[in-house]
């Protein structure tokens, strides 16, 4: 008979998962908000533990190294955040918690990879997930299309300004030529009278 906490656990879950091990590859698609924005953010990297496998706060930790800096981020495997979750490899090894992978850096950091039906690991479709990264994609293709509209609106808005500009320079050079073309009226200019010597 089940629990209470088990029934409850139960509507929180998801239907279908991914099933992670320690030693994997793994890209792991997460919902990211940034103010009133969402995207999808993939963070690929080493599983080096996984925690509490079968209950609703399972969750994984990935290690990667990012400009030189070794980085680690643990995800619930149940939460709503995470869309996706693909393996790209598996490794043999013979611990769940890998923490000598610390300490090691290049060639000392690969392992042993063993050969695994790739499609049929992955082959796990959450259609609420699914759904939600289609939706934010779709969100952000609008996005970027109005961001590009409107950068071309204010380009079109620059060129039309330079045009003015360009005009409006060109008239004056116009009016300076023809200031420049017109005759100047000479005049005989009598100088100051000489003074007459009287005798």
């Amino acid at each position: 008979m089940e629990s209470i906490i088990q029934k409850i656990e139960a509507k929180h879950k998801k239907s279908a998962v991914v099933d992670v091990k320690s030693g994997d590859s793994v890209r792991v698609h997460q919902k990211v908000r940034e103010g009133s924005k969402e995207r999808v953010q993939i963070f690929d990297g080493l599983v080096i533990r996984v925690s509490r496998r079968g209950s609703l706060t399972s969750s994984f930790t990935v290690r990667r190294i990012s400009s030189g800096v070794g980085v680690e981020k643990t995800f619930l495997i149940h939460s709503p955040s995470i869309l996706k979750v693909e393996i790209t490899k598996r490794s043999k090894v013979r611990r769940n918690y890998l923490t000598y992978m610390r300490a090691r850096t290049g060639k000392s950091a690969r392992m042993i990879g063993m050969e695994f039906d790739k499609e049929a690991v992955n082959a796990v479709h959450d259609e609420a997930a699914e759904a939600e990264e289609e939706k934010l994609h779709e969100q952000a293709l609008e996005t970027h299309d109005a961001d590009a509209e409107e950068r071309a609106k204010e380009k079109a808005e620059e060129e039309a300004e330079a045009q003015a500009a360009l005009a409006q320079h060109e008239e004056k050079k116009t009016e300076a030529e023809k200031i420049e073309d017109q005759p100047v009226e000479k005049t005989d200019a009598k100088g100051p009278a000489e003074p007459q010597n009287k005798a």
